[in-house]
């Protein structure tokens, strides 16, 4: 049992009792210790410990670039991330697009709805090769949209994407 003592000693004489002389009062600290590890046993298993958010994407080798990679129009989906939330499509290239751009929402039922139906648009077209999405963040968009235009490409299982840069043409597009 834990508890505090007075350890004072008591000479032979019989002195007056003053307040110095009484005995301290003893005070048990078993129940105090008990209930610091109960509090303690209980916040570390109720707390839930934050798990990293990591964004898994391949780069390319820093080696020098020999030849430019040339991809078939038919297969490509650029997506324009612009300012205040704003998401701008089309497919084919920006000097000979197949579709006029056109804006969409973020969400599953926006973005989500568009890439699912674009592969298998895609995959019908050309003969069962996959598409490829160009993500092209804008100077005005913020980081939580791209990272959402990622997430929403990955969750659609669409395998070949690149984030690059935006020209001047897809500039006037959004």
């Amino acid at each position: 049992m834990a508890e505090l003592t007075n350890n004072q000693k008591t000479g032979g004489k019989k002195e007056r009792r003053s307040i110095r002389n009484r005995p301290m009062p003893k005070v048990d600290l078993t129940a105090m210790v008990d209930l610091a590890f109960l509090l303690i046993t209980f916040f570390m298993l109720t707390t839930s410990l934050n798990t990293p958010n990591q964004l898994d994407i391949a780069m390319p080798d820093k080696g020098p670039i020999t030849e430019p990679i040339l991809l078939s129009e038919d297969r490509v989906l650029n997506l324009l991330l612009g300012e205040n939330n704003e998401l701008t499509y089309y497919r084919g290239t920006a000097e000979s697009p197949k579709s006029s751009p056109q804006k969409v929402a973020y969400g599953k039922l926006g973005l989500g709805e568009l890439l699912a139906k674009m592969a298998v648009e895609v995959k019908q077209a050309t003969n069962g090769q996959d598409i490829i999405v160009l993500i092209k963040p804008g100077e005005a968009s913020i980081a939580r949209n791209l990272v959402d235009a990622v997430d929403a490409v990955q969750r659609a299982a669409i395998g070949r994407y690149m984030i690059t840069k935006i020209n001047d043409v897809e500039k006037t597009m959004m």
